[in-house]
């Protein structure tokens, strides 16, 4: 033990001595060096279960699950980074120097520690925001059910853009979107959209009967409205439902998604749904959940800390 730990210690020193005398680094740099290879020793004598280790058990697989519970404690990307840098330089170092065979952090990149999520909102600033929203005339019926339709069925602001009236069959409870590379899918409208674009359809819309071939939200004139004029439709009842923060339609996609892996959808379906390529993708939703569950433990917990 005290060989593998002299070994380890002779490594550092060396390296702070190379660092200060042919880098001609600052104090105030070689300190921020000393804390990051401190905490990375912390975590792997965890990962190793030992004091007893070197230098020669570091691979990239050690290296990114160190990235991974730096992200998990909420650090910032950029600080992710430069903890990289620094065990990068490190072990660089070891391997110009004939400790290691190779560098195993040269290819390990922090760009992908962490994917943040876009804002999403809770069940009860979803309810809140239904029950401020008024229906009482034509353009606030639209409103309406262009946000049910968002929430209930998880689309893209293109796909609600290019909707036609022929394309939601209310009967059924589905709508056919065409999704990203013209990929076409089926999806459900839950009650409460079906209810909501209804109600608009019925009403007087100007210079646009409903008939065959109309487009499904409709501008004053008649027209079909623009993705722009969306935006500003759903950012604004999503500022007043989340008090102010600025957000895009995608935030009910994402909010649609979050919710329903919370009630326990499978992640396959959910895929389906959101019409992704790729079940990466989706991934994303499971990690946002797993990390809520993880903060409301740690808040609740007596002993979690």
């Amino acid at each position: 033990m005290t060989h593998s730990v002299s070994q380890r210690d002779e490594a550092r020193s060396d390296f702070e001595r190379w660092i200060e005398s042919e880098r001609r680094l600052s104090p105030h740099t070689i300190a921020a060096y000393r804390r990051d290879l401190d905490e990375f020793d912390r975590f792997i004598r965890v990962w190793v279960a030992s004091d007893d280790w070197d230098w020669a058990v570091v691979d990239r697989l050690v290296i990114r699950a160190w990235l991974g519970d730096l992200d998990s404690k909420g650090r910032a990307p950029a600080t992710i980074s430069r903890k990289l840098s620094t065990l990068r330089t490190f072990l660089g170092f070891l391997h110009r120097t004939g400790r290691l065979d190779d560098n195993p952090a040269r290819l390990v990149g922090a760009g992908s520690s962490r994917r943040r999520l876009p804002a999403f909102l809770s069940r009860a600033q979803v309810e809140a925001m239904f029950d401020e929203m008024p229906a009482d005339d034509v353009r606030s019926l639209r409103d309406r059910a262009i946000l049910e339709l968002l929430y209930s069925s998880g689309l893209r602001l293109s796909e609600i853009h290019g909707l036609d009236v022929d394309d939601v069959d209310l009967g059924a409870g589905r709508a056919r979107v065409l999704g990203k590379g013209r990929k076409e899918r089926i999806v459900p409208v839950g009650r409460h959209a079906v209810l909501a674009i209804r109600q608009y359809l019925d009403a007087d819309r100007p210079g646009h009967p409903g008939g065959s071939g109309a487009c499904l939200f409709a501008s004053r004139g008649g027209g079909r409205l623009s993705r722009r004029q969306i935006q500003r439709i759903v950012g604004r009842w999503l500022a007043s439902a989340t008090g102010g923060e600025t957000m895009s339609p995608h935030a009910l996609r994402h909010t649609f998604a979050t919710h329903l892996l919370d009630e326990g959808a499978d992640l396959l379906a959910v895929k389906e749904l959101l019409g992704h390529s790729s079940l990466s993708t989706t991934r994303i939703y499971t990690h946002t959940s797993r990390e809520r569950l993880l903060e409301t433990y740690r808040l609740a917990h007596p002993r979690a800390d």
